[in-house]
């Protein structure tokens, strides 16, 4: 095999500084090649199918395609140009021919069938049994059962809904990246922070322009609309943000609309009634209806918590002379409100956020909690000057694997934060041990002149999430690696995440990884209690919102996907006729956010955003434990690891849960967590 070519390297640490869109369709097609050839001999055997014959050299080929192609996709999301774009986009089709087809095939699928009518005479391991039944279920989901027609069909919607995907992407990717706004009056900059200033002073300064120079990249957004005074400033940059990709070049309502009617011709051909039911019947909910329940259910819950946060928001704006409470005041409402209730803001903690001292903090907790090791190390092969490279060893010595971090904005990235698997090991049958590899991405302020990246305490919680993500695929010990890592369930993958971030509030920890930037200072007392007193703050507008996200979501995909009328105007018009049921007035559901939703039109939270506070729920209820038996107890620490955090798919994520907790969830911690005790109604 060409070695030449760096995506078909074998090494362990990928050579992204050599990638070049030259390399992707060259490397891309070898790859797909040989995995096609690999596979045509895996089903062409004339032996019996056994274990070894089968299911390891399955496991084996479509662990290998997957890891080569994804350097590529990896790239496309932190360093994307348009001569790689243009490169990946040549070769999209025929990834996701390849993985479209290969439970399409008839010899292949005749064989796993056959392995698993023999199953209970084979001297099967649990996870070996539990792998094969698995991968029956995911074949017969994926048209292993259909006719030779519906097949052809399956192919075509699949390659057809990756492509819009990609190109709703794209759009969202070059209009973030095509906006600015360039101020030269001062006064129009009133109450942003000097650190935002120097930041936007230097986006200027970089373009040969004088004054300050804004964009849509969230560490530009943030501060203008939580601190700038002058409202017409915060509503110009708030509708940019929040309408982009509604019209013009960058235009994604006619692709929202393919893209569920796509979803929804998918689910319909293999025989459900819509792309909820289908997508979620290997989730822990099991279905559209209970997951729209499930939402239902919280929305009750949290709407007295809401209705009183509202309250006080107008009052407040009120105090603050505005006639109206408008979707580009509420971030500047709440940030006022929050100092005058709790003399606390972001700003006042940020010095106290170096990200370098956050993350040695975090390698810290995880030493004391789980007896994990993490250091970094040299590695000169990353796509950009900003990456960092660390390693992972247990307690027993292992090295467990390497992650990549890329915590700082630029054009050709992609907004947000995420985790991401690039490699994936595990136990070998000699005793040994394949190190796994990822990767963690956020977009925080970088650091400016002497003054390094300072994060406020929400985005020191994104840190704690993603890398708990990390660790959910860096500690799996699962031996068959289809099933390791974050190969679970959609609604159970982020309660690991979430999980760390409640470490954050805890005081013990806090002093670990919060140290201020000049002097080296733990926060005070009296700002750590005001800190934690604040938690609650607008805690049912925040859960109310989440809410609001899952249930379009769900709504989407039950109902509009099903309607007659699709078009790029109706599904604006029922996005905000959900978005008003969770909003003030009208004006906020107006603003709505689908022709920007990455999560669901291309990030793989389709008819699954409400997994995001379903995880809540077992996330607040494992911490209960760790509070009990000492958040620093490391037999509570490694008992969560041995249980759940290495333990991937080689269970049902409810018998790993009553493993680790001795119980089923109780969703009082969630509550008790973020809302407290019922409000008594506010002023209006």
């Amino acid at each position: 095999m060409n070695e030449t070519n760096p995506l078909l390297s074998e090494s362990f640490r990928i050579p992204f500084d050599r990638v070049r869109p030259e390399h992707v369709r060259s490397g891309v097609d070898e790859i797909l090649r040989a995995g096609q050839e690999r596979l045509e001999a895996l089903a062409g055997q004339a032996e019996p199918p056994t274990w070894e014959n089968t299911m390891e050299p399955l496991d084996s080929v479509t662990r290998w395609v997957s890891e080569r192609v994804k350097p590529v996709t990896h790239l496309i999301t932190v360093q994307e140009t348009r001569e790689l774009r243009d490169a990946f986009n040549v070769v999209l089709p025929a990834i996701s021919a390849f993985w479209t087809r290969l439970p399409l095939n008839t010899s292949l699928w005749r064989r796993i069938e056959g392995l698993s009518r023999e199953a209970d005479s084979l001297p099967l391991t649990s996870i070996q049994k539990r792998h094969l039944d698995k991968t029956v279920t995911e074949f017969r989901r994926a048209g292993a059962d259909l006719a030779g027609r519906d097949k052809e069909r399956l192919e075509e919607i699949k390659v057809e809904l990756a492509q819009v995907e990609q190109e709703f992407s794209e759009h969202v990717l070059d209009e973030t990246a095509a906006w600015e706004l360039h101020v030269t009056d001062a006064d129009r900059l009133r109450g942003v922070p000097d650190s935002h200033l120097a930041r936007f002073r230097a986006a200027a300064a970089g373009k040969n322009k004088k004054g300050c120079l804004l964009t849509l990249d969230h560490p530009s957004v943030e501060p203008i609309v939580k601190y700038a005074h002058e409202r017409e400033l915060r509503r110009e940059v708030y509708e940019a943000y929040v309408t982009r990709c509604r019209d013009g070049e960058f235009d994604n309502r006619a692709l929202i609309v393919r893209v569920l009617e796509l979803r929804q011709q998918l689910a319909e051909l293999m025989g459900y009634e819509d792309y909820a039911d289908f997508r979620l019947e290997d989730h822990m909910v099991k279905s559209g209806a209970r997951a729209s329940a499930f939402e239902g259910d919280m929305r009750d819950l949290t709407h007295a918590y809401w209705a009183h946060d509202v309250a006080e928001l107008r009052a407040h704006a009120r105090e603050l002379g505005l006639d109206e409470l408008l979707p580009w005041d509420v971030a500047y409402v709440q940030e006022s409100l929050r100092r005058k209730d709790y003399d606390i803001d972001d700003e006042m903690l940020r010095p106290y956020f170096p990200l370098e001292t956050v993350m040695d903090g975090l390698f810290d907790i995880a030493r004391r909690v789980f007896r994990l090791t993490v250091k970094p190390a040299p590695c000169a092969e990353v796509w950009h000057e900003d990456v960092r490279f660390y390693e992972i060893h247990d307690d027993d010595g292992t090295f467990l694997g390497g992650f990549y971090t890329d915590w700082y904005p630029r054009k050709e990235k992609r907004q947000g934060a995420w985790m991401a698997d690039l490699r994936s090991g595990g136990p070998l049958p000699d005793g040994s041990f394949e190190p796994h590899l990822g990767v963690i991405c956020g977009n925080f302020a970088p650091p400016q002149g002497d003054e390094p990246s300072l994060l406020t305490h929400r985005e020191v919680e994104t840190v704690f999430h993603e890398f708990g993500h990390l660790l959910h695929h860096s500690t799996s010990r699962v031996p068959v690696r289809a099933r390791g890592g974050l190969n679970v369930a959609w609604d159970w993958v982020e309660l690991p995440s979430q999980l760390m971030e409640n470490w954050t509030w805890e005081r013990e920890a806090f002093d670990m990884f919060a140290r201020h930037y000049r002097t080296g200072d733990m926060l005070p007392d009296h700002l750590f209690d005001r800190m934690v007193a604040a938690r609650r703050f607008m805690g049912g507008w925040r859960q109310m919102r989440q809410l609001s996200f899952g249930t379009v979501d769900l709504a989407l995909h039950r109902e509009y996907a099903r309607r007659t009328d699709r078009g790029a105007a109706s599904v604006m018009e029922f996005g905000r006729e959900c978005f008003v049921k969770f909003s003030p007035t009208d004006a906020f559901a107006d603003l709505h956010i689908l022709t920007s939703f990455t999560h669901l039109f291309s990030g793989g939270y389709a008819a699954g955003y409400y997994s995001y506070l379903w995880s809540e729920v077992l996330d607040a209820d494992v911490f209960t434990r760790f509070r009990e038996e000492g958040i620093f107890n490391s037999d509570t620490g490694r008992e969560y690891v041995r249980s759940i955090l290495s333990r991937g798919d080689s269970d049902d994520p409810e018998r790993l849960f009553r493993e680790f907790m001795g119980r089923d969830p109780d969703p009082a911690a969630l509550l008790e967590r973020n809302l407290g005790p019922v409000p008594r109604p506010a002023a209006a």
